[in-house]
């Protein structure tokens, strides 16, 4: 081999062709003994030979031209006649059989022609030996029994589809040999056979679809669908290439789903209403499983998320309105116990369907904000004149308050707390909780009944967390605003202590609040007994130790008092508010007293002389005796002690009827509501500089949406009042134009 020994074509080509027939014998299982190193270097230094650097004896481009015709000379007299006489899967098997006798033609034939590849191949970059090998099979083979062998495999694949069982290690193979001779690109697969596959396989499930539509209800469909895309996808694990993956499920889903979606979901007795009606977990998982993988699929599951989810709720409504009609005739309190029943049903409403948003339907965002659009809908109704917020903040103050309704343990509580805020998060008039809440927390704070202040606390931690800052600022302080009331009782008492002379005569608790936190209060000059004046005027001394600069405002709606009444039968000690003790000790001084002397010695208003008088001689217990004898108070009425009370009991509550605050907390929360208006059309303008209405009203609207929606109306009317108060003014050319000044 050092020394290149010319050799003439004939001689050379009858080598080479003895080693071409003993390859082919051996391929067709003719006896023939394999190759052995000699015959191959026997092959090899023939071809180097004959490719002499000397133009006269170099035959390189003819043995490159017979290497193509030793291909395409066996495909045609054996290959291609052993396949013609085949049919379907033994087509099929004779294919591959002659697919891998070919690959191994191909391997021995290039190791032979070898320098071909390093002399003539490279210099003229020519196709190579392996190349050329393959588009011989390709070019003869595929040509001719493409469309039969398609037509093979996409039957088998049907006939699979249709609970046969079929060889698919078979299919694996043939399917190979498109991607095979392809050579590296995916075009022979996909245009001769995955396009036909993919058409009969959108005919196939659009006609089992048509079918199943009109036999199955909504989960035996689904449970089909699902199957049929589960076999699908086990098809291409097991012989379609892994491309075909994607494109293949989109077909059958777009069949089997999208064709038929609407009337899939809209089935009378078991599309999706009726599976949240039945609470039909498992199925409704199933639908999402299945609609999420279609474009916008979501969407009519969502939409009818929420529609039955709004019709459970509006229906809780109305139940309870009724229910608290029927409530009203009998004269029961109409924010009482049905309401607190109707909250507990809502949040029972939504602990269900928030966890069918986690669980059926995946957290998907599309089901948390039908959810939240649903329960805004019903959350923000009123029930029997008691709007939502207030029915919210009586619900806290019933879990919260010693000798609520809601008997809870401590977890209970807090857990409850937690999804009464997740309610609050659907309520658009926040302010308006904020202030019926701060006015209940109020109560509970002042008349010792909250039963535990770590509670309190959490709740407004809660919402803080909700919220924001703002929104339980005045929260936080009113339960701070306790905890300074100990300590400042404790300097009082050393004070008195250490000063007999300052001695009030009587045991005095004052609560000195922060007028900041705190509801609002009417404040009237009432004529204080003797006694009590004393003990007003030594707090006073007492406090302007402490501070010189703070005034103190008394509210005495809001104290109590213990005062011993002497009874012919015994002593009684009774637990009043301070406008009853002072009505009470009047009698002391005077045995018959007129409607209009209580109400002039006192100093109060019709209203609190009237609702005063009647908790002491026409309730439960009738301290006073009033002529005549009536369940009225009028304005000629007289009263007298009455010295022959008696009760069992030693020491008894007088209630007195709580004045309907309601309207106040309206009037209140529009007042701010004015501010905060005010406040938001400040603020944008003062960035903005120049601003048209329309958009100034979005802003203002978006700024303020978290607390409440502000009405249309109301923000136009502040604007025209921002605008006499000169804060802005209107672009003398565009009325709708608004400028702010500096």
């Amino acid at each position: 081999m050092n020394q290149r020994s010319t050799i003439d074509l004939e001689h050379g080509w009858g080598i080479i062709q003895r080693g071409i027939t003993k390859l082919k014998n051996i391929l067709e299982g003719l006896p023939e003994p394999q190759f052995n190193s000699e015959d191959y270097m026997m092959m090899y230094s023939t071809i180097y030979n004959m490719c002499s650097h000397n133009p006269l004896h170099d035959y390189s481009q003819l043995l490159y031209d017979k290497y193509r015709e030793a291909f395409e000379e066996y495909i045609i007299t054996t290959v291609l006649p052993s396949l013609r006489e085949k049919h379907d899967e033994l087509m099929l098997r004779e294919l591959v059989k002659r697919w891998l006798n070919h690959k191994v033609m191909v391997k021995w034939l290039s190791r032979f022609f070898q320098y071909l590849e390093r002399y003539l191949i490279a210099k003229r970059s020519l196709p190579g030996l392996n190349e050329v090998g393959l588009t011989c099979f390709r070019d003869q083979v595929y040509q001719e029994l493409n469309g039969k062998v398609r037509d093979a495999v996409i039957s088998l694949i049907d006939q699979e589809r249709e609970g046969e069982q079929i060889d698919r290690a078979l299919l694996k193979n043939v399917l190979d040999i498109y991607v095979e001779i392809g050579m590296g690109l995916m075009d022979y697969y996909e245009n001769s056979f995955e396009a036909a596959m993919l058409k009969d396989t959108m005919a196939y499930y659009s006609c089992k679809a048509s079918n199943w539509i009109l036999e199955d209800s909504c989960p035996n469909y689904m449970l089909k669908a699902e199957e049929c895309l589960k076999r699908e996808k086990d098809r291409v694990s097991h012989y379609l290439h892994s491309s075909s993956e994607t494109k293949l499920l989109e077909k059958v889903q777009h069949e089997l789903l999208s064709v038929y979606a609407t009337q899939l979901l809209e089935k009378e007795h078991s599309g999706c209403h009726a599976l949240l009606r039945d609470d039909k977990v498992e199925d409704l998982s199933r639908m999402y499983r299945l609609f999420s993988k279609i474009p916008r699929g979501l969407d009519h599951v969502a939409n009818t998320f929420k529609q039955h989810v709004t019709a459970e709720g509006t229906a809780l409504v109305k139940q309870a309105e009724d229910a608290a009609s029927n409530k009203k005739a009998d004269k029961r309190d109409v924010v009482g116990l049905q309401e607190q029943v109707f909250v507990r049903k809502v949040i029972e409403l939504h602990d269900k369907y928030l966890a069918y948003v986690n669980s059926c339907f995946q957290n998907h965002i599309l089901f948390h904000k039908a959810l939240k659009e649903a329960f805004e809908l019903f959350c923000n109704k009123g029930v029997a004149g008691s709007s939502s917020t207030e029915i919210l903040a009586t619900f806290c103050d019933n879990i919260l308050k010693r000798g609520g309704s809601e008997k809870l343990r401590y977890e209970a509580i807090e857990e409850t707390l937690e999804k009464v805020v997740k309610l609050l998060a659907y309520i658009s008039d926040k302010d308006l909780f904020a202030e019926f809440y701060r006015k209940k927390l109020a109560r509970r704070l002042l008349f010792n009944k909250s039963a535990n202040v770590e509670h309190e606390r959490s709740i407004i931690t809660k919402l803080k967390q909700q919220c924001g800052g703002q929104f339980t600022l005045k929260m936080e302080g009113m339960v701070t605003d306790l905890t300074l009331v100990r300590e400042n009782q404790a300097s009082f008492e050393e004070y008195v202590s250490n000063n007999p002379i300052a001695n009030p005569g009587i045991d005095l608790t004052v609560t000195v609040l922060n007028t900041g936190f705190w509801p609002s209060y009417k404040s009237f000059d009432l004529n204080l007994p003797t006694e009590m004046i004393r003990c007003v005027e030594v707090f006073k001394e007492f406090y302007q130790t402490k501070t010189k600069h703070r005034k103190l405002t008394w509210i005495y709606s809001l104290g109590t008092c213990i005062i011993n009444g002497k009874f012919e039968p015994k002593s009684i000690e009774l637990v009043v508010t301070t406008y009853q003790a002072s009505a009470l000790l009047l009698f002391n001084a005077s045995d018959r007293l007129s409607y209009q002397e209580i109400m002039t010695q006192l100093n109060l208003s019709d209203d609190d002389v009237v609702r005063l008088l009647h908790s002491l001689s026409c309730a439960k217990y009738k301290i006073l005796n009033k002529e005549p004898s009536t369940k009225t108070i009028s304005p000629t009425d007289v009263f007298e002690f009455n010295s022959k009370f008696t009760d069992i009991m030693r020491r008894m509550k007088l209630p007195l009827a709580p004045v309907d605050e309601k309207k106040k907390v309206i009037e209140n929360v529009d007042k701010d509501r004015r501010y905060a208006i005010d406040a938001s059309i400040v603020r944008i303008m003062k960035s903005r500089k120049v601003l048209g209405y329309q958009q100034l009203v979005i802003e203002c609207v978006e700024q303020l949406g978290q607390m409440f929606k502000p009405d249309v109306k109301a923000i136009k009317k502040r604007i025209e009042d921002l605008i006499t108060r000169d804060y802005l003014e209107r672009d003398k050319d565009k009325p709708n134009l608004f400028k702010y000044l500096a």
